[in-house]
């Protein structure tokens, strides 16, 4: 008669370590000839609806270091508040934008950057506008939950007096750490705190 074993238990988290590159971003690794360019490297394939912006910056730790083998995700609607998803029912996302970009960081710097679009307004579960804003995920040796935020734009106040996310969080020094910085026309600075006295706003997803 076999015995079964129900004393397994789960296997302990793992934080994604150095061959996350290798799986996600095989060419920034240098290994060529696998794929043409990394899966979202390239959130534009053709003219796009829109303001085109630049969004860049750095991730630091609770030291205040740049975090130089960290990964990033963003997702997005387009210029008219529509997402590239199955799931969009209110009309039909520019087909010259994928609204998911990937980005490793620079190994010597630290810096990402994102080639976009800027993003319309997009309704909240329960019907309200949100203000434009771009949802971001980040994963890192030593970070064993990617972590998930919000990139907010600082020249958006009326929209973003009325959020939904952002009145919930009041605080206003708070706030601050979602806001991506106009630097000048289509540029903007987004830089994440992972802790310490500007640490960035993390959602519970």
């Amino acid at each position: 008669m076999a015995i079964v074993k129900d004393e397994f238990k789960e296997s302990p988290s793992q934080t994604a370590g150095p061959y996350v590159h290798i799986g996600c971003a095989p060419n920034f690794t240098g290994i060529k000839k696998i794929y043409s360019s990394d899966l979202g490297s390239a959130m534009k394939t053709g003219p796009v609806k829109g303001e085109q912006i630049t969004i860049e910056g750095t991730i630091f730790d609770g030291t205040g270091a740049p975090l130089k083998d960290a990964m990033l995700e963003i997702w997005q609607a387009d210029s008219d508040g529509l997402y590239n998803s199955p799931q969009e029912t209110r009309g039909i996302c520019d087909p010259n934008f994928t609204g998911w970009g990937r980005c490793a960081v620079n190994l010597n710097t630290g810096l990402f950057r994102f080639n976009t679009v800027k993003p319309g307004q997009t309704p909240a579960p329960n019907g309200t506008l949100q203000a434009p804003h771009i949802s971001v995920w980040i994963v890192a040796r030593g970070i064993n939950v990617g972590l998930q935020t919000r990139a907010y734009f600082s020249d958006e106040k009326e929209h973003n007096s009325s959020d939904p996310i952002l009145n919930q969080i009041g605080d206003s020094k708070r706030i601050k750490t979602l806001l991506a910085i106009r630097q000048k026309k289509g540029v903007y600075s987004f830089n994440i705190h992972l802790q310490g006295h500007n640490e960035t706003v993390f959602f519970d997803i």
